[in-house]
């Protein structure tokens, strides 16, 4: 089909608008040549101007009547020249006008991350991530991605020197010495244990780390100088979970230090009935433990690595 003027392009079409720097004259310049004044439609301060009785054009050259003054604003719209463009007007493009996958990385801003707000704290559990599965891009809640860290961290010593122990007695009963929570330059992790009569309650299921130092003296030697840690499953019998010995050799005749450490994994299914206690080992009774209540010489410590 034939078309009067110039043919339509597939593109979009807006009338082309010229501002200009306004003083006190009459005299300014176009920057698209027109025929005559009919050709453009003038504003000066937002109120159209009538053609022929307000200005005159011819080329490039408009000539107002009156003379405007600095302060106004003035501009004129180009009537006989449509301009083409292939640049979708501001704010038309919707999701349906994009086709998939048509926005690339070389597309998006650089500070598309780094211009947001920084989060300065651990996200919370239902903050969103966006991740890829296998090319597919998915959300996926913190609280499923997030590394379970040490929740639990704490540590307990016998702040004093009990006497006169036995093979097999168990550290925190009468006489055999007192568990106190490590409170030397420390704060536990999470939730701490608690301790009846020797026997440690755990604050929650998970596999632990649990150690055991003992500090052991005696003026008699001693062929082996130990502890064990024990464990039970149903809060009633115990079960060697881990032992260390060494023995205690006398210099010179007087009273003789030495030390063991016995560490094992526990897997604590049920706090009720999981839990566990130290007893020292020795082959003569009548020795003592090193205790204190300002540093770690017999002590306890419990780390929780994970769940169960």
């Amino acid at each position: 089909m034939a078309y009067i003027g110039k043919d339509p392009a597939d593109s979009y079409i807006s009338f082309v608008k010229q501002d200009f720097s306004v003083s006190a004259t009459t005299s300014y310049t176009l920057d698209n040549a027109v025929t005559n004044q009919n050709e453009i439609a003038l504003f000066i301060n937002h109120v159209r101007q009538e053609p022929t009785t307000a200005y005159t054009a011819s080329g490039t050259s408009l000539t107002l009547t009156s003379a405007t003054a600095s302060g106004d604003d003035m501009y004129c719209i180009y009537l006989g020249m449509a301009k083409q463009t292939v640049n979708a007007p501001d704010g038309s493009v919707g999701a349906s006008q994009l086709a998939s996958d048509a926005v690339t990385a070389a597309k998006l801003n650089d500070d598309i991350i780094s211009g947001q707000t920084a989060l300065a704290s651990e996200p919370a559990d239902t903050d969103e991530f966006l991740v890829s599965d296998a090319g597919t891009i998915k959300r996926i809640d913190y609280s499923l991605i997030k590394g379970g860290g040490i929740t639990v961290a704490d540590q307990w010593r016998v702040n004093n020197s009990p006497s006169g122990l036995n093979n097999n007695d168990i550290v925190g009963t009468s006489g055999h010495g007192n568990w106190e929570q490590n409170d030397t330059q420390y704060s536990n992790i999470g939730s701490a244990m608690s301790v009846a009569d020797g026997v440690f309650t755990f604050p929650s299921t998970g596999i632990y780390l649990v150690s055991f130092k003992v500090s052991l003296y005696d003026a008699t030697e001693q062929a082996f100088f130990g502890c064990n840690i024990r464990y039970t499953t149903n809060d009633s019998s115990y079960n060697d979970l881990a032992e260390a010995y060494t023995s205690l050799k006398l210099i010179n005749s007087t009273t003789t230090y030495a030390s063991t450490f016995a560490h094992s994994f526990l897997d604590v299914t049920d706090t009720s009935n999981v839990k566990v206690r130290f007893v020292v080992r020795a082959e003569n009774g009548g020795f003592d433990i090193n205790g204190s209540s300002s540093v770690n010489k017999t002590v306890a410590t419990f780390i929780r690595l994970g769940d169960t």
